[in-house]
């Protein structure tokens, strides 16, 4: 396909914002040592180097919005938390996982796993006291997020991007006190705005899929197609383990998400981020287009993993190449 905005220029108004820190430093691209992450432009703007970058942009959404800019129905995000119940219930962590697994998927989930918490997916600053994450994936409509980057007269992928998160913010505070009235601590997390929890790392462990090159996970099922919330929670769960099903190597050798990138913000050989050998975006050059499009969410788009259909045929093309 041809490349959209093959003569994208950043620009210069929105570049004067960038702070002398590079946000892939903030990131900690080329660290070899592991670390927590910093926050960043996702966060409150108090608490990050970006934070007149983040103003800038997000100005930009409200006077687009303000502006008459049809951002179409994107739902309610959910209940307020409610108080931990003083009872507390007893059953075993298979027993508990099956319960609150079927609670999860009968309300607006689509992906479920669980893992163990760990100390460098909480960003400097916060805290998680909970040890076990369930990490939920909510399913995009492909035939909307087709229409990906928006642009003026075509708000479809924003807004239903923006459905997606608002769905992950109900699906997570619903959860968290489903768990809460089994007396037991269950702390939500939800985007597009970060908080304590780096979701994509606890998604990887939690067993949802492995890292694209496009910086995004690809499910088996759902390809890159899919948005991230989660819950912490003391409550007794059985852990899964990653799933590795052939889509790193597939990355290794694909190349449509660089093609694709009008910022050429997708590196084409993984990087050292931290101490972990992954693949990465540059963060300088993504979010100059991000704020141009406001939005973008192409190269989940483009991925072959995402088109309908395709994810299951891939997996079981690798499941025959392995035997």
């Amino acid at each position: 396909m041809s490349k959209i905005d093959p003569d994208f220029q950043p620009d210069p108004e929105l570049l004067a914002h960038f702070p002398d820190i590079s946000g892939n430093a903030v990131n900690g691209l080329g660290e070899t040592r592991p670390r927590p992450p910093s926050c960043f432009f996702w966060h409150p703007p108090e608490k990050q180097t970006h934070g007149a970058l983040r103003n800038f942009v997000m100005d930009r959404f409200v006077s687009s919005r303000d502006g008459g800019r049809d951002w179409g129905d994107v739902g309610d995000r959910g209940p307020a938390l409610s108080e931990v119940s003083p009872t507390r219930r007893e059953d075993t962590a298979a027993n508990w996982t099956a319960i609150v697994k079927d609670f999860a998927l009968s309300n607006e989930a689509e992906l479920f796993g669980v893992a163990a918490m760990d100390p460098l997916w909480v960003y400097d600053g916060y805290d998680v006291s909970e040890p076990t994450v369930i990490v939920l994936g909510l399913a995009q409509d492909y035939e909307m997020m087709k229409h990906a980057p928006p642009r003026p007269g075509n708000h479809y992928s924003n807004t239903e991007v923006r459905r997606q998160y608002n769905r992950g913010a109900r699906a997570s505070k619903n959860l968290a006190n489903f768990i809460r009235g089994l007396g037991f601590k269950a702390t939500p997390h939800h985007g597009p705005d970060a908080d304590a929890l780096a979701m994509m790392p606890a998604a990887l462990a939690a067993g949802l899929g492995e890292l694209g090159k496009h910086g995004s996970i690809i499910n088996r099922q759902l390809g890159s197609n899919f948005r991230l919330a989660a819950v912490t929670t003391d409550l007794p769960l059985i852990l899964n383990s990653p799933d590795v099903f052939g889509a790193d190597a597939f990355c290794t050798h694909c190349h449509v998400c660089t093609d694709a990138c009008p910022p050429d913000a997708i590196m084409k050989t993984k990087q050292t981020v931290r101490g972990v050998h992954k693949w990465y975006v540059d963060f300088d050059k993504c979010i100059p287009y991000f704020a141009h499009r406001l939005g973008c969410a192409l190269c989940m788009v483009v991925c072959p993993w995402s088109r309908p259909g395709v994810a299951g045929n891939l997996v079981a093309k690798f499941a025959r190449r392995s035997q």
